[in-house]
């Protein structure tokens, strides 16, 4: 299995098949409305923005597992999306990322990038703390911590970075400028 092997649902009820971003650089990340982290919607928009262009694909995937902070419908996260931070990537339908109804997306993105860490934050302390008393040897788990984990893919299809939430986004946007920089293959280019 490769990447290019997995689909996504959409919330019109189809499924966006990653087959189609084939050659481009793809960011995959996890979001929530109501979390600590939601501003990061403006960052993401603004690399959207910058790259989108020059072959950056961002998928946005909902999910309600971390606090319970995406409770809205599909059509209301996409509304509060839109309005709040301008987002113009695509958004897909609300799932899950861990556990027995995971997206098996997500289930091979875990396999190629483990969990190894939390980076310095504001609100790394309080992660740390709340999932010691909720996840036994969380830290040993590849699950996903918490919303906005992100997967960078570089243009050969290959899963090469995972970003948590506490990370860096201007790491996150140096990294995607260097892939950007590498040539897609010719096969790549011909079947986009």
């Amino acid at each position: 299995m490769t990447i290019y092997d997995y689909t996504v649902p959409t919330p019109d009820g189809g499924q966006l098949a990653l087959k189609d971003f084939k050659g481009k650089v793809i960011l995959i990340v996890n979001t929530a409305t109501g979390c600590g982290f939601t501003p990061q919607y403006k960052d993401l928009e603004a690399l959207y923005e910058k790259y989108h262009d020059k072959g950056l694909k961002i998928i946005d995937i909902p999910c309600n597992q971390f606090g319970h902070q995406a409770p809205q419908t599909d059509k209301e996260i996409h509304q509060f999306c839109q309005l709040r931070y301008k987002t113009r990537f695509p958004q897909m339908k609300k799932s899950d990322v861990n556990g027995e109804n995971a997206l098996p997306l997500y289930t091979y993105l875990k396999s190629k990038q483990g969990f190894k860490g939390f980076s310095q934050h504001k609100l790394t302390r309080i992660l740390e703390n709340m999932l010691s008393k909720i996840v036994p040897k969380w830290a040993e788990s590849p699950d996903i911590k918490w919303n906005f984990t992100k997967f960078l893919v570089n243009r050969q299809g290959r899963v090469v970075a995972r970003f948590e939430p506490t990370h860096s986004m201007k790491k996150l946007e140096e990294k995607i400028v260097r892939l950007l920089n590498q040539p897609a293959s010719k096969d790549q280019l011909r079947n986009p």
